[in-house]
């Protein structure tokens, strides 16, 4: 089986995106040299840590050796909501540039 990056985005009853789950591995290179699942990282961390730092936010995080990345937002401002669009924009572009081969966009 295929390794794949799953990225499943979270809303709340008023469809307001309030965090994600993401898991596994992308599998474009070894582990260490793999450029999609450093991006993927880098992205969601920074997001997490934006949240913490510019935000007064409360929060649930949830990450592990495995791969996985889990975030909810459970005080949800204009602010996070921004910060997390933006996570979902910068995923999608490395789908568009990469393929979805490698990385799975759950909404």
């Amino acid at each position: 089986m295929k390794d794949v990056i799953n990225v499943k985005f979270h809303y709340d009853s008023s469809d307001r995106l309030n965090g994600f789950t993401i898991s596994g591995h992308a599998g474009y290179d070894e582990p260490g040299r793999d450029i999609i699942c450093s991006a993927i990282s880098a992205l969601a961390v920074n997001t997490v840590n934006s949240i913490e730092k510019l935000t007064d936010d409360k929060f649930i995080v949830n990450n592990d050796d495995s791969g996985l990345l889990e975030l909810e937002v459970l005080t949800l401002t204009d602010s996070s909501i921004l910060l997390l669009n933006s996570l979902y924009i910068g995923i999608e572009s490395i789908v568009k540039s990469y393929g979805n081969g490698y990385v799975n966009i759950v909404k």
